[in-house]
């Protein structure tokens, strides 16, 4: 019995089944990610080549359509009544940011309405884009 002449068997991990799982575990999260965040006021957003996701602070949303209907958090309000939407927000989180959605095709002017408001309030107001594909 030799035992110090006796070869030495080579050790492989075969990975090609398991990239196989990989990939359909990152198809199947990324395609439920999508799914999670769904809008109740769908629009068509501007699109944007630098475009960044947004950080979790608390924030509330206000979309303008292309009819220049006015939402904060997908309740309509008027322009009027935008002020005092958000300032009730404001005594609930003293910390918040204004993500701002709005259809293409709507003027800056009406968008600078929200920007005015948001100003007054002394908020930070985030545009939402759509990225390119």
């Amino acid at each position: 019995m030799n035992l110090k002449n006796r070869k030495k068997g080579n050790v492989e991990v075969h990975t090609a089944a398991l990239n196989d799982i990989m990939f359909f575990l990152m198809l199947f999260f990324l395609l439920a990610s999508a799914v999670v965040n769904p809008q109740v006021v769908k629009l068509l957003l501007p699109r944007s080549s630098s475009g960044q996701q947004a950080n979790n602070q608390k924030s509330i949303t206000v979309s303008i359509d292309e009819n220049l209907n006015y939402f904060v958090d997908k309740q309509p309000v008027t322009l009027e009544a935008m002020e005092a939407k958000i300032q009730s927000f404001i005594q609930q989180h003293t910390d918040l940011t204004i993500v701002l959605y709005v259809a293409r095709g709507v003027s800056i002017e009406n968008t600078m309405k929200v920007f005015d408001v948001a100003n007054k309030l002394k908020l930070k107001v985030v545009l939402a884009v759509e990225q390119k594909k």
